[in-house]
């Protein structure tokens, strides 16, 4: 698929394709750099493409994966070497360019509105870790509805539970945290259907409340601190990473088997467009 044949507000440049207009996104400038120096050796991002990657496999049928929002094309470069044609689509310029050091078939500067998508045009679209940053959720679900041709799907990620709100949220540009009960029924109420959901990252949300909501109570906690994320992304070694790689193993095997994860620090859900005839 040629991009321009389904979005005709694009110009291609150096090998990115450009809006022609920019909207403002709620995402810090620094936001997607921060996160590219962190991707490769995080045990986050790592285990969240892991667990993305199978709900993918499990549900997509090879067709062509739209990863809206994508930052530097983490997702869209898993999901590429698996063999899916991925579109990464990232209104952010330097996650453009550090997802062109990725190597990535095609990678789109805009966002789905800037870009003139038509309506119905797109068989399945990622929102990983996006959804959060929208101020109203609800219009924005109508609005991917509209993006999805009949029956596609929608994969969704966002970090879970209101009551672990912290500082980071707030320099992440974060409008919420969510349940997984809650994200399901802004999707069935808004012309979707749950397909598979879960939480994952299921021994994440003690350290989170311990070392980022309490200390953001209490005023402790290290503004945009690069030495902060390094060290709690960083994968450690030996008998404790050893344990914890198991709980990410049996987490994937979860998902593999369509099996739902009861608490976890981020919320995955798979949801289909149904259509009134």
């Amino acid at each position: 698929m040629v991009i321009t044949t389904i979005a005709d507000n694009l110009y291609l440049k150096d090998g990115i394709y450009f809006s022609k207009n920019q909207s403002n996104i709620s995402y810090p400038e620094e936001g997607n750099q921060i996160c590219f120096q962190l991707e490769d050796n995080s045990f986050w991002f790592n285990h969240r493409n892991n667990c993305i990657i199978e709900m993918v496999k499990r549900h997509n049928n090879k067709q062509m994966f739209f990863d809206i929002g994508g930052g530097n094309g983490f997702v869209a470069k898993g999901l590429q070497e698996t063999g899916i044609k991925t579109v990464l689509i990232e209104p952010g310029i330097q996650g453009c360019l550090n997802a062109k050091t990725r190597n990535l078939d095609t990678i789109v500067c805009s966002t789905l509105e800037d870009a003139g998508f038509s309506i119905e045009s797109i068989p399945s679209i990622g929102l990983f870790d996006v959804v959060e940053h929208i101020e109203n959720d609800i219009s924005f679900l109508k609005y991917i509805h509209s993006y999805l041709i009949p029956n596609g799907l929608v994969y969704i990620t966002v970090p879970a539970y209101q009551w672990l709100w912290s500082e980071d949220d707030v320099i992440a540009g974060h409008y919420r945290r969510y349940t997984v009960k809650n994200l399901e029924k802004k999707l069935l109420d808004n012309g979707f259907e749950i397909v598979q959901s879960t939480y994952i990252f299921s021994i994440l949300p003690i350290a989170v409340y311990l070392f980022r909501t309490l200390p953001s109570k209490f005023g402790l906690i290290k503004k945009n601190s690069a030495d902060r994320y390094n060290s709690e992304h960083k994968k450690g070694n030996g008998f404790v990473s050893k344990m914890i790689d198991k709980i990410w193993a049996w987490e994937r095997n979860k998902i593999i088997n369509n099996k739902s994860i009861k608490v976890g620090g981020s919320c995955l859900v798979v949801a289909k467009k149904i259509t009134n005839n």
